[in-house]
């Protein structure tokens, strides 16, 4: 079993920037990659960054491209996501999750087996 906990979420004002980690445990050692995924009031879940368990491959949504950075301490069982140059079109709840399958498309979150409980992002303009 694989348990995902997120945290560092809150409010922000344009341009901020906040640090979102996610605590992994259990058998987390065989995933073939972590993501970020963020679903708004009334939208589809998005898929925003993903990290390959390596680290040597990431991919990120055009939107958040040059502003998110995704990244992952095996050491600490922690992956993150710095968030820098904040929008309000960022307000969210973002959530990660674990991938176990090999698939075309890493930011699809259909892809995804485990996922944590998420962590609320708001953005004011």
């Amino acid at each position: 079993q694989v348990q995902l906990v997120e945290s560092g979420g809150g409010s922000v004002q344009a341009g901020g920037s906040l640090r979102l980690s996610c605590r992994t445990s259990g058998n987390i050692f065989n995933r073939y990659w972590m993501g970020w995924f963020r679903q708004a009031p009334g939208k589809e879940r998005e898929g925003v960054a993903a990290i390959h368990f390596s680290g040597l491959a990431t991919r990120y949504t055009d939107s958040v491209k040059g502003r998110f950075t995704i990244s992952q301490d095996n050491t600490k069982n922690t992956l993150y996501l710095q968030m820098n140059s904040l929008k309000p079109e960022d307000t969210a709840m973002y959530y990660c999750a674990a991938s176990f399958r090999l698939g075309p498309d890493v930011l699809d979150h259909h892809l995804y087996d485990y996922w944590g409980q998420g962590t609320q992002v708001t953005v004011s303009s």
